[in-house]
């Protein structure tokens, strides 16, 4: 059970800490499924998926089986790691995940992961549906997991304000009446659904003044935050703009989501500012 870093799309890049090494000074050997199930949490977020509406989506959950792990050298303190993990068999009613560690290269330890499908409240095995292993297969040919329509309020605005209201009204706790601020009628929005049609993301764009577009509401549910479905929103309203002409985007960034921006090329502009409470930047890029 030896699997190289070339079987595997998905790594989940971690950092050994103080509180996992052992005696011998090296990562105590059970930390070992902690990581497993640390990556696989970000697999399923990979796949575009939060993981419990999916499951009651399909009519069930997955239950630990079985884990096999094989060590082949130790992680220490302090080590940089990343834990590939991928589909490796589905059969009728279980699945098997390939799981390994590597600290650059080299394979330190290796594993399989072995789920079952089930009813929760039987806990009788099922099928694994056809949906889901549609998915696996698609992710693991590298194809993508989220499709962004752009369109007006009339078409995307319910999938949108539920967003929205999640992220900033209720997560955020930005006043309703500053939130619904009666711009949604004349902006372009985009939303980016999964594989099963389950919205993830929306942002919206409008018109600053002519040939600047201004990007504003970007919102992401927080199971999904880190799996790269905020900048397929951001890229398709991006996109949108050049289409239509636009020379240069602007928008009003929340100050820990400016590093976000900054890697897909916005450029901090003037002071720090408060909106709805909470610190601001602008920043632009040009189209």
């Amino acid at each position: 059970m030896s699997f190289p870093r070339s079987d595997f799309r998905f790594f989940e890049r971690l950092r050994v800490r103080w509180a996992e090494v052992d005696m011998q000074s090296i990562v105590f050997n059970g930390h070992y499924l902690m990581y497993f199930d640390t990556a696989v949490a970000g697999y399923w977020r990979a796949l575009a998926i939060p993981y419990h509406e999916t499951m009651a989506y399909l009519g069930g959950d997955f239950y630990v089986r079985k884990s096999t792990l094989e060590y082949e050298a130790s992680a220490r303190y302090d080590d940089q790691i990343e834990v590939g993990v991928r589909a490796h068999r589905t059969g009728n009613s279980s699945m098997v995940l390939a799981c390994a560690v590597f600290r650059g290269e080299q394979l330190l330890v290796s594993g399989e992961l072995i789920y079952v499908f089930a009813d929760p409240a039987t806990m009788s095995s099922q099928p694994i549906p056809q949906e889901f292993r549609d998915l696996l297969q698609a992710y693991e040919a590298g194809k993508s997991m989220v499709d962004v329509r752009v369109g007006r309020w009339s078409e995307l605005g319910e999938p949108a304000r539920k967003i929205r209201s999640q992220v900033f009204v209720d997560e955020q706790h930005i006043p309703a009446e500053m939130e619904w601020d009666g711009a949604d009628d004349g902006c372009v929005h985009a939303l980016a659904c999964n594989r099963f049609g389950l919205p993830l993301a929306t942002g919206r764009m409008l018109e600053h003044v002519p040939g600047v577009a201004k990007i504003g509401r970007m919102a992401v549910l927080a199971p999904m935050r880190g799996g790269h479905i905020g900048r397929a929103v951001l890229d398709a309203l991006l996109q949108h703009a050049r289409e239509r002409g636009d020379r240069e985007a602007l928008l009003h960034a929340q100050l820990g989501a400016a590093p976000f921006y900054s890697r897909a090329g916005f450029i901090a502009r003037g002071p720090v500012f408060e909106e709805a409470g909470i610190p601001h930047v602008e920043m632009v890029r040009t189209l």
